[in-house]
């Protein structure tokens, strides 16, 4: 780093990725700071700089060696920073850049035999709540939550029905008999979809009798609007609840709709049919939407979500023009929006992923975004979806239209 650059970061101020800190602080509160930017984004402690801005310089001796051992002795697990220092920035006044990036793993301070977590937000190291810790661990992929047991849950929460249509008509495997327990827990604790102490999240969502009684963040909020922007006067609005997975007879054919089948209905009935003649005779009517891409759009955030993040439920947007379905949660594991576009796979939900696979949802080289939404749209009417994420939420857009994309 030059000692322009520096400057101009000093000028800026702190922020979500800059710390100012004089050297006199203790290594603990050194270790404070980065263990918030690795859990974060990455970051930069200045150590020299005041928290105006105004430079102080390195008072203390053996700066380097010390910033070393407080990421050794005071963090779990250790990391090594990059460290410089940038000497003369003000005359005589030396600053030490104390850098660190993204990491693979949680960190915490360890101090007073204790394990601290913390993570930044805005210009705060702010210690995590017991939410945004089981966040960051699932991030890291260091914990599968859709395998954690739900707290109160028995197998009795679990609609028999649906399990047996799972394994006899999708799996086409022999199942216990209906009074057979033993073998039926068994079975389920096998498939991941009970623990020995709950249903798991992915089985309460896969097969759940009622799941949002356990998961209130479980169902889709369903809008339609009149015009191009949200309005209070909706045409209709819906809360979409229920296990993810349909009903089927031994054909395939659709007995008792699923999360994924009512969200389709709901853009169905919200959406104009458009006819016109082909050949100059015979009458083909076309959809706004694809019902393939609409499906496929709806199951990409079902499987996607972050589950860990309670009270959101994923919402679904009709506009005269487009339309919205937004997954609370960032994307998994560094993907970006243009990532996905690619086909690059990477998914939260593991298990959800494996079982709705099972119900033929999704295309087996995880390239449902290029090939069935992004594609599927340029076909049906020129336009180019758009996949945005943003304030942890990650929208995709498609329009009913040709746009400019």
């Amino acid at each position: 780093m030059t000692r322009t650059e520096l400057l101009e970061i000093i000028a800026n101020g702190e922020n979500s990725g800059v710390e100012f800190k004089r050297d006199t602080l203790e290594n603990y509160s050194l270790a404070k700071e980065l263990v918030a930017f690795s859990n974060l984004d990455g970051g930069l402690v200045l150590l020299g700089v005041d928290d105006d801005g105004s430079i102080k310089g390195i008072t203390r001796d053996h700066v380097e060696q010390w910033v070393m051992n407080a990421c050794r002795d005071k963090i779990r697990p250790g990391i090594i920073p990059f460290f410089e220092i940038i000497k003369d920035i003000q005359s005589g006044k030396d600053v030490a850049v104390v850098r660190v990036p993204r990491g693979g793993y949680v960190y915490s301070q360890w101090h007073n035999n204790k394990h601290t977590y913390y993570i930044r937000v805005g210009t705060q190291s702010r210690e995590t709540d017991p939410q945004e810790l089981g966040r960051l661990f699932q991030q890291r992929g260091l914990i599968r939550a859709e395998m954690s047991p739900v707290s109160g849950t028995t197998i009795k929460d679990l609609d028999h029905r649906r399990l047996k249509n799972y394994f006899e008509h999708v799996r086409q495997q022999n199942t216990p008999d209906d009074s057979d327990d033993t073998g039926w827990r068994n079975l389920l604790i096998n498939t991941d979809i009970i623990t020995e102490d709950g249903v798991t999240i992915a089985g309460i969502l896969l097969f759940g009798i009622t799941p949002n009684r356990y998961l209130p963040q479980a169902g889709i909020d369903a809008v339609a609007y009149s015009g191009t922007e949200k309005d209070y006067e909706a045409k209709e609005r819906s809360q979409l609840h229920g296990a993810m997975t349909p009903l089927i007879d031994q054909n395939g054919n659709l007995m008792e709709a699923g999360l994924v089948e009512q969200a389709v209905y709901f853009v169905r009935r919200n959406t104009p049919v458009h006819s016109r003649l082909k050949d100059g005779a015979r009458r083909v009517d076309t959809p706004t939407y694809p019902e393939e891409v609409i499906r496929e759009t709806i199951v990409n955030a079902l499987i996607h979500r972050d589950y860990l993040l309670s009270g959101t439920d994923i919402e679904l947007a009709v506009y005269e023009n487009r339309l919205e379905v937004i997954s609370p949660g960032k994307l998994p594991n560094g993907i970006t929006p243009e990532r996905t576009r690619l086909g690059v796979r990477a998914a939260r939900n593991d298990l959800l992923k494996d079982f709705m696979r099972d119900y033929g949802y999704l295309e087996h080289m995880g390239m449902g975004i290029p090939r069935k939404i992004i594609k599927g749209m340029k076909e049906h009417n020129g336009s180019v979806p758009e996949l945005i994420e943003e304030n942890e939420r990650f929208t995709v857009r498609l329009f009913s239209t040709r746009n400019n994309g």
